[in-house]
C-alpha cells in the first residue's frame, strides 16, 4: 500500500500546474494575463479564465499556460511591432540631428546639392570680368566696344595680368568649396542611410525570439520575470545582425567626415578662404595696374589700336586705393559661425560611430533583470534560471551559432547591403575632397525631397553667393 501511495503521488505531481510568481501549486487563475492582454488592446474573447495545458504553443514553453494559440500569435506580432517602433524612434532621433546639422550649412545649397555648377567656370569668369573692368577703367579715353573687350578677355592666360594670384586663389577656393560640399553631402547621405535602415522589417525568426523573451513569461505565469542580460543580448544581436554589418563603413564615413571637417574649418577652410579674398584681390588689382603700360602695349598689338573719344581714365593709384577700400569695407564677416557649426557636427559624428553595434545594448538596457542574484532568477527563455550560452559577436557572420535566433548567414538583407554601398561611395567622395579632387554628384536621394526647402529663383541666380557678392562689390569699386 505504501508503495502504491508513493507511485500515485509521483504520477500526480507530473500533472500539477507549473508554479507561477506566487509559488502556488494550485491551478492558477488567468486574471493577471487577462488584465495584461486587455491592456494591450486585445479582446478577451477566448482568453482562459484559468490555466490550460500548453501543447498548442509554438513559441513559448509547452507547460501549463493562460495563453491560447491566437494569444501567442497576437503577442508575437505585438513584440515585433514594438521593437520596430523603438528602432524607428531611435533612428529618427539620429536622423533629425544629422538633418539639423545638414540644414545649418545653407550658404552653398545649390552647389553641394549637386546642381550643375562648375567652380572653374565661375572663378575664371570672375577674373576675366575683373581684367576687362580694370582695362576699361585705365583706358577710358578710348572708345572700347564689346568685341574689343572680348579680345582682351581671351588674352588673360597668355598675359597673366594678375601674376600667380588668380591661379593660387582658384586652387584654394576650389579645395575649400569641394571640402564643404562633400562634408554636407556626407551629412545628407548618413541621414538617408539611417532613415532607410530604420524602415527594414524584422524577420519572422526575430519575431519569435522577441515573443519568447518578452511575453512568454506572462503566458507562464511569471509576469515580473525579466530577461537575463546575456539572453537579451543574444536575441538583439540576432535580430539586428544585418544592421550591425553597417558598422565598419559607418565608422569609416564618420572618421573621414571628421577629417574633412578639419579642412572645412581649418586655415584652408571655406570661411577663412572667403575672408582672405579681399586682400588677395587687392594684390591682384595692384599687380595689373602696376603693369598696365606693358599690358596695354601687348593688348594693342594683339587686339588692335583704339580710337580716342572716351572720357578721362582713372588713375592707377586711385583705382588701387578705391579697390582696396571698397572690397574690404563691404565684405561681411562671418565671425566664428562656421567654426561652431563644424565643432557641433564633429561631436555628433564622434558620438554616432558605434550606433549600429550599440543598439542591442541600448534595447536591453531597460528590460533585463538587475540587482543581487539577478542572473540566477532571470528569465532565460524557459524558466527563471541562469542563462548559460555565451554571447555572440556583432554582425551576420557571428550569428551562425546564435541559440536564440535562427539566421541564414548566407542570405544578407539586400536593402541594408545597398546602404553599405552608399556609405562606401560617400567615403570615397570625401577622401577625394581631402585631396582637392571633386567628383560628379548625381543627387538621386529621396532625402532632399523630404527634408530640403525649395531653392528660390533669386538664390538659383546666385549659386555661389559669397563669391558673386564679392565680385559685384569689386566691380563697383570705381
Amino acid at each position: 500500500m505504501d508503495s502504491f501511495i508513493i507511485v500515485a503521488l509521483a504520477l500526480g505531481s507530473l500533472t500539477v500546474p507549473a508554479c507561477g510568481d506566487k509559488g502556488t501549486s494550485k491551478a492558477r487563475s488567468c486574471l493577471d494575463i487577462r488584465q495584461f492582454y486587455s491592456g494591450k488592446g486585445f479582446p478577451l474573447d477566448g482568453v482562459p479564465q484559468s490555466e490550460i495545458s500548453g501543447e498548442h504553443l509554438r513559441i513559448c514553453p509547452q507547460g501549463y499556460t493562460c495563453c491560447t494559440s491566437d494569444m501567442e500569435d497576437n503577442l508575437a506580432t505585438l513584440s515585433r511591432r514594438e521593437m520596430e517602433v523603438f528602432l524607428k524612434e531611435t533612428g529618427r532621433s539620429l536622423q533629425i540631428s544629422l538633418s539639423g546639422h545638414y540644414k545649418s550649412f545653407d550658404d552653398l545649397r545649390r552647389y553641394y546639392r549637386g546642381a550643375n555648377i562648375n567652380l572653374d567656370e565661375v572663378i575664371n569668369e570672375f577674373w576675366t570680368k575683373l581684367m576687362e573692368k580694370l582695362f576699361y577703367q585705365a583706358n577710358k579715353q578710348y572708345v572700347i566696344g564689346e568685341d574689343y573687350l572680348e579680345c582682351v578677355s581671351k588674352k588673360i592666360d597668355t598675359l597673366r595680368p594678375f601674376g600667380d594670384i588668380s591661379h593660387i586663389m582658384k586652387m584654394l577656393v576650389t579645395r575649400a568649396f569641394v571640402a564643404a560640399r562633400s562634408f554636407v553631402q556626407g551629412l545628407m547621405v548618413s541621414g538617408d542611410v539611417v532613415r532607410k535602415v530604420s524602415q527594414v522589417q524584422l524577420s519572422p525568426e526575430c519575431m519569435r525570439a522577441m515573443m519568447k523573451m518578452t511575453y512568454c513569461p506572462h503566458c507562464r505565469g511569471m509576469p515580473s520575470a525579466r530577461p537575463c542580460a546575456n539572453y537579451c543580448r543574444n536575441v538583439m544581436k540576432g535580430c539586428l545582425a544585418n544592421q550591425a554589418d553597417l558598422n565598419t563603413e559607418w565608422r569609416h564615413l564618420a572618421e573621414t567626415m571628421i577629417e574633412v571637417a578639419g579642412s572645412v574649418d581649418g586655415p584652408a577652410g571655406m570661411d577663412n578662404i572667403v575672408l582672405s579674398l579681399p586682400s588677395r584681390i587687392s594684390t591682384a588689382i595692384f599687380t595689373m595696374v602696376y603693369n598696365m603700360e606693358t599690358i596695354n602695349s601687348k593688348l594693342f598689338q594683339a587686339c588692335g589700336n583704339l580710337q580716342e573719344g572716351g572720357t578721362s581714365s582713372t588713375g592707377g593709384s586711385e583705382m588701387m586705393r578705391k579697390g582696396k577700400v571698397m572690397v574690404e569695407d563691404n565684405l561681411e564677416s562671418s565671425s566664428d559661425k562656421m567654426g561652431k557649426l563644424v565643432s557641433a557636427v564633429t561631436v555628433r559624428l564622434t558620438d554616432m560611430q558605434s550606433h549600429w553595434v550599440s543598439l542591442p545594448g541600448l534595447l536591453c538596457s531597460d528590460r533585463v533583470a538587475t540587482g543581487t542574484g539577478a542572473e540566477d532568477k532571470c528569465w532565460n527563455g524557459m524558466s527563471r534560471a541562469r542563462y548559460l550560452p555565451e554571447v555572440m559577436g556583432d554582425g551576420l557572420a557571428s550569428q551562425i551559432n546564435n541559440p536564440e535566433v535562427e539566421i541564414d548567414i548566407t542570405k544578407p538583407d539586400i536593402s541594408i547591403r545597398q546602404q553599405i554601398m552608399q556609405l562606401k561611395i560617400m567615403t570615397h567622395r570625401l577622401k577625394n575632397a581631402l585631396n582637392g579632387r571633386d567628383v560628379d554628384f548625381q543627387d538621386t536621394s529621396e532625402y532632399f525631397a523630404h527634408h530640403s526647402p525649395p531653392v528660390s529663383k533669386q538664390r538659383s541666380q546666385k549659386p555661389l553667393s559669397q563669391l558673386n557678392n564679392l565680385q559685384l562689390k569689386t566691380f563697383n569699386m570705381v
